[in-house]
């Protein structure tokens, strides 16, 4: 269990990160969303103590600066491009091994693991963004940690690649690791995190899983298909509900099929289809995150 607790950073300007609670579980990968400026990459300096603020972070009870084997208890991807250009791929996992006290063997299998394994003896300057992301995950792996903290960790990938690192992290998570994601792609992170903990403007908005937040922060809407369409929908409409036609169905401005059931057969009216259809993550977070937005654009139609 990674617990975040009390996490303030205070600036000339004001205050970065306020207050910010919550906690990371084991078996599951929490995504970390925000806007923009929202503070995710302060809070992961922070509770790594890269940088110093107020609160602290603990991993299974232990701070990461008081961690006895710190390569081998969290895996951290923050910032890929921070090697050397002319150190090939094996050479610097080979480098951070040494420093961490791991055995050199654990440099092929990960190299291996993110599909890098022909590219090791090529010098990183040459890598491509894609690339670099997957040595950055690979010595993120090195020391098989139980914690992955990881800062977008499908930037730069191709679609195969976003596809692998989905599979791949719920795989981690499956084996009983704590994984916290950050990631500015939603319809992404829609489909990788079984929670999320959602930050704007430096507070805390939710901490909670997906499907929650989900329908916490969006309105249902009933969709319903019958031979009838045109006597159901009057029918609907004399209820008292809101409802429009699309094609060959109707859609009912609320959550609750059950009425729309009732209603249909207090009529006598014979239903094909019914089921309640809800926006999804993107939606979602936009109404939470709305009034913290700083720089919005104007939308022509």
């Amino acid at each position: 269990m990674i617990n975040a607790e009390g996490l303030t950073k205070r600036y000339a300007g004001g205050v970065g990160i306020a207050d910010l609670s919550f906690q990371v579980r084991p078996g599951v990968v929490t995504g970390f969303l925000g806007p923009n400026g929202a503070g995710k990459s302060t809070t992961i300096k922070l509770m790594l103590g890269v940088i110093h603020g107020e609160g602290r972070t603990t991993f299974n009870g232990i701070e990461y600066k008081h961690l006895p084997d710190p390569l081998r208890t969290v895996g951290v991807l923050v910032d890929p491009g921070a090697v050397h250009p002319a150190r090939t791929a094996a050479g610097h996992l080979r480098m951070v091994a040494a420093g961490g006290g791991i055995s050199a063997k654990r440099v092929h299998a990960v190299l291996s693991t993110v599909g890098l394994e022909s590219v090791a003896n090529k010098a990183v300057g040459k890598f491509s963004l894609g690339m670099r992301q997957r040595l950055g995950l690979a010595t993120a792996l090195l020391g098989d940690p139980e914690y992955l903290i990881l800062d977008e960790p499908a930037n730069g990938l191709d679609p195969e690649g976003v596809l692998w690192i989905r599979h791949f992290l719920k795989r981690l998570a499956a084996e009983g690791r704590t994984v916290l994601a950050s990631s500015h792609l939603l319809a992404e992170m829609s489909q990788l995190a079984d929670e999320l903990v959602v930050i704007a403007a430096g507070k805390l908005v939710a901490a909670e899983p997906l499907a929650q937040f989900v329908r916490q922060y969006t309105r249902g809407e009933v969709v319903v298909r019958s031979a009838q369409i045109t006597p159901l929908m009057v029918t609907l409409g004399q209820a008292g509900l809101r409802v429009r036609q699309e094609v060959d169905e109707l859609v009912v401005d609320t959550d609750d099929s059950d009425v729309v059931a009732t209603v249909a057969a207090k009529a006598g009216i014979p239903i094909r289809e019914l089921f309640v259809r809800r926006s999804g993550l993107e939606a979602a977070f936009m109404a939470a995150t709305a009034d913290s937005v700083q720089h919005k654009g104007i939308w022509e139609s």
